[in-house]
């Protein structure tokens, strides 16, 4: 049955060119001219030749702004090691998603009936749908891929975004990974072992035995280092190494020794990975894509509002459609039961009970479906308002709309022209492809940075210290060796007939010099043992095919939203124009359906006044009525379809949110009065209200 009623209204066709809606309509008043008397079925114009009314105007209350999106987390931050150290090792807890309703549903059920008006509809819709439930994780994701790309890493896609991450591969040959987020890099090391010694001379053992020495050793160390990348293009790195050794072998000039030491280094791409636009890239293409995963989430509101509009007003005339069902089974049934009086006394043919028999089980089986589409429509809209449909208090609820359709007051552009100018400064899907079209410059220019050869130029400085422990010695002395000197024929020399012999020298160990860490450090500190250097390093890929693959696909995909743009700006005019034609045509409709009303009006009463002076015949008096019926059924189709081409005409120029006081928003702290329900307040505010759409660009932060 939806589909029969977008069709009738694509086509323009009326209540009367249905002979089962004509029929049906017929009950309404013949139950009245059998009585004598007449009445206007629901939604008739009193005085149709008068224009409708002017809607009320808003109350204060009404244009308070409905937020949507409140974050109870603030996902582009991580926690901040202060002044807890351990904060940025434990995992924030995300609260599961409600699947309840929202309390306001409660607070509009009076004696098992759902009292709505099309306001609460649409605040309900914009609570408890499903679709913003899904559709509010987006932006949430979208903040966490600005945290991830805030430590150089790629971020994350959403809904909309052509270009997730950057494609280019900036400097491939450099060994310094980029990383935005420090990285202290701490070990420490204990080594004690025995090892053999083949050479005990050599190695300081001053012995030689049959079985093999070994020397026993035993190494310390404590080494730390800090590094990070910057948004430059810049490497730096501080390393502070510290290591202690001991030895058996009395050779070393101190044992135990400990040797400590201080490097500052860095590295600075030239050419490729050179410069902030560059490194920046991903961070740059995560804050837009925030915005996109925002304009998505803006499209799936104005969605979802319009269809609850579209499910209300639908609603209201499938309700008002069965009363006038009721109402001629009620008249054929009377109608049938006269004419079967008629035919046993004689003054009716066996023909007209028959016909109006047949007519009879038709209004029946008319009521039928306009029961089923009642049914039908009614559990639409409670899709729509609930985010559980099956809740024990509502299941079985029944929904009463309030509002009645009358013509709204003209809100489209002067002309089509302005409509399409205001649809591409609004729509969100135009809106976004805005920002995939700078995230695509910004790949472009960066696949086109990284064709360059990779130039680096490295430094270092640093400082050593050692320091140990060492022996004490006393005043040197002379003595012979044993050793004789010889002349060239080997043959020992003499002094007045004594042979000389080689001298040794001498000195005591009177204690031990000691000295630690400490030592080494001022040495350090002194600068005593200074150490430079400087490197420069380029890599020249000789053909660079698949950097130069990288920048051509990302001008193609550049070239590609280009015209994705165009085909968006060809569907949204398609969309202006049809919805614009359809607006002007409903309110057209509307006047002349309430034309039509009231001269079907004028030509019942004047049927009636012919049957009460005996010139006219039940049958005509009958017939007038089918049509003054089905002329207020076309009135009320006319006004429901109005409404709704208003609603649709909205959603193409992309206002209904500004329409209907919807706003997106986000809590600017964590501390909210409530995570998801409208409005969103902090402290009795409603928080983080941005301007949905200023100029091009779109508002939640």
């Amino acid at each position: 049955m939806t589909s029969l009623r977008v069709a009738r209204k694509a086509s323009g066709a009326t209540l009367l060119a249905r002979p089962p809606l004509a029929r049906t309509m017929l009950a309404a008043f013949l139950a009245m001219t059998l009585a004598g008397g007449t009445a206007s079925p629901a939604f008739a114009q009193g005085t149709p030749q008068n224009p409708p009314p002017a809607p009320q105007a808003k109350s204060s209350a009404d244009t308070t702004p409905y937020s949507l999106g409140i974050a109870k987390h603030h996902y582009t931050r991580a926690p901040r090691p202060l002044p807890n150290l351990f904060a940025p090792y434990h995992a924030i807890k995300i609260e599961p998603s409600s699947v309840t309703n929202s309390p306001r549903i409660e607070q509009l059920i009076h004696d098992a009936k759902l009292e709505l008006s099309l306001q609460d509809a649409v605040e309900l819709a914009l609570e408890n749908s499903v679709d913003i439930a899904v559709a509010r994780y987006y932006p949430w994701i979208a903040d966490v891929g600005m945290l991830k790309a805030s430590s150089g890493s790629s971020g994350y896609g959403t809904p909309g975004a052509a270009i997730g991450a950057s494609s280019a591969n900036i400097a491939p040959y450099s060994s310094t990974f980029p990383s935005y987020d420090p990285l202290l890099t701490s070990s420490v090391s204990f080594d004690d072992r025995k090892t053999p010694i083949n050479n005990p001379f050599i190695s300081g053992t001053g012995t030689s035995t049959a079985t093999a020495a070994s020397v026993t050793s035993h190494t310390s160390t404590y080494n730390t280092q800090y590094s990070q990348y910057f948004p430059t293009g810049t490497g730096l790195s501080v390393t502070f190494d510290n290591t202690r050794s001991s030895n058996s072998v009395a050779a070393n000039f101190f044992n135990p020794a400990v040797q400590s030491s201080l490097f500052v280094s860095f590295n600075q791409n030239l050419l490729s990975g050179f410069g902030l636009a560059v490194n920046r890239r991903n961070i740059i293409i995560a804050k837009n894509n925030r915005k996109i995963a925002d304009l998505a989430f803006a499209q799936q509101a104005i969605t979802t509002t319009t269809n609850t509009i579209t499910a209300y007003w639908e609603l209201v005339y499938a309700r008002e459609n069965v009363k006038v069902q009721q109402q001629a089974v009620a008249v054929s049934e009377k109608l049938y039961n006269d004419n079967k009086k008629q035919l046993e006394i004689g003054t009716m043919a066996p023909l007209d009970v028959t016909r109006a028999e047949a007519q009879l089980a038709t209004d029946r089986q008319n009521l039928i479906v306009a029961q089923t589409v009642q049914l039908q429509d009614e559990q639409t809209l409670k899709n729509a308002i609930t985010r559980n449909p099956l809740d024990p208090k509502i299941v079985n609820i029944e929904i009463i709309p309030t509002d009645k359709p009358t013509a709204p007051a003209q809100t489209e552009a002067p002309s089509f022209e302005e409509a399409l100018k205001e649809a591409y400064a609004k729509r969100p899907d135009l809106l976004e492809q805005e920002y995939n079209l700078k995230n695509a410059a910004i790949d472009v220019k960066a696949t086109r940075n990284a064709l360059l050869p990779t130039a680096v130029v490295s430094a270092q400085y640093g400082s050593v210290g050692l320091a140990g422990n060492s022996l004490k010695k006393g005043p040197t002395t002379v003595i012979s060796s044993g050793v004789p000197i010889v002349d060239a024929n080997g043959n020992p020399i003499s002094v007045n007939g004594t042979p000389i012999f080689e001298p040794t020298f001498s000195s005591p160990t009177t204690g031990v010099n000691l000295a630690g860490f400490s030592d080494a450090m001022s040495s350090v500190l002194h600068n005593n043992n200074p150490d430079y250097a400087v490197l420069m390093s380029i890599n020249i890929p000789l053909r660079n095919r698949s950097l130069q693959a990288d920048n051509q696909r990302s001008q193609l995909v550049q070239r590609q939203i280009e015209m994705q743009v165009q085909q968006l700006k060809n569907a949204a005019l398609l969309d202006v124009r049809n919805t614009y034609i359809a607006l002007q045509q409903d309110r057209a409709r509307v006047e002349a359906a309430s034309k039509a009303s009231e001269l079907q009006r004028q030509t019942f009463e004047a049927e009636q006044k012919k049957y009460q002076l005996g010139a006219s015949t039940v049958y005509q008096v009958i017939l007038t009525q089918r049509d003054y019926v089905a002329a207020q059924g076309t009135e009320l189709r006319a006004l429901a379809d109005l409404v709704e081409a208003r609603a649709n005409y909205e959603r193409a120029v992309g206002k209904t949110l500004e329409v209907n006081h919807v706003t997106i928003a986000e809590a600017e702290s964590g501390d909210v009065d409530r995570e998801t329900l409208i409005p969103g307040t902090l402290h009795g505010q409603v928080v983080g209200v941005d301007k949905l759409f200023s100029g091009s660009t779109a508002g939640q932060k």
